[in-house]
């Protein structure tokens, strides 16, 4: 069922479709924590339906934004979103897979990565392969390897990565950025509140950075 959603930010506003996967507060202390250069090309990998290249457009001074989705029901939403918004000289969307990134846009074609990845791992928690809901929650379309591997391929030397992520793989998420020439300089954790654990973290990562890592203040979410 598709509903209108008002993004409470410059006018914007959202189809989204309940039976397939609704946009939560992790986009949107993404979309906080990325940082784009005037002018500059940023991707979104996994777009969905386009809430993060929506909320970066009045966020940004970025020139072009990308959003990569592989799902075409998703991709066709993010278009009508687009549209809804009156953006599209501003916002591509495209359908395709984001472990054929590199061949789809070429060597450092993006100033700017940023990435809300499935945060389950193959096989962990699986309820249906099938279902919309669990392509976007689990690693089932691509792993966290995928995006790193394609990032380093899409960037030119200082560009960044940002990502959310959970914080229990976040000694797994490092060694794979690093693998790959990607070296964290910034972490942020977001906690439900001053008593509670972290249930969320905010990584940007450099290609070509070097050791060095930032954790900023921590981000209390609203309840």
């Amino acid at each position: 069922m598709i509903r209108e959603d008002d993004l409470q930010l410059n006018g914007l506003r959202i189809l989204q479709d309940s039976e397939r996967f609704c946009f939560g507060s992790d986009a949107v202390i993404l979309s906080d924590f990325v940082r784009v250069e005037k002018g500059g090309r940023l991707l979104d990998m996994g777009c969905g339906n386009g809430v993060l290249p929506l909320l970066l457009s009045a966020k940004t001074e970025a020139a072009e934004l990308v959003g990569l989705e592989i799902q075409k029901e998703s991709a066709a939403l993010a278009e009508r979103n687009v549209e809804l918004n009156g953006l599209k000289d501003r916002i591509r969307i495209v359908c395709g897979d984001l472990r054929e990134a590199g061949e789809l846009f070429g060597r450092e074609a993006f100033s700017a990565i940023c990435c809300n990845p499935p945060y389950i791992a193959d096989g962990a928690g699986l309820l249906s392969e099938s279902s919309p809901k669990a392509l976007a929650r689990h690693e089932l379309l691509c792993r966290f390897e995928d995006v790193a591997r394609e990032s380093e391929k899409l960037l030119p030397h200082g560009g960044s990565l940002f990502l959310v992520h959970r914080p229990e793989r976040l000694a797994e998420l490092i060694v794979t950025l690093r693998k790959y020439r990607l070296e964290v300089k910034r972490l942020r954790f977001a906690h439900p509140g001053t008593e509670h654990a972290a249930v969320l973290v905010l990584i940007e990562a450099l290609k070509g950075g070097r050791p060095g890592m930032k954790t900023e203040a921590p981000l209390l979410l609203e309840t």
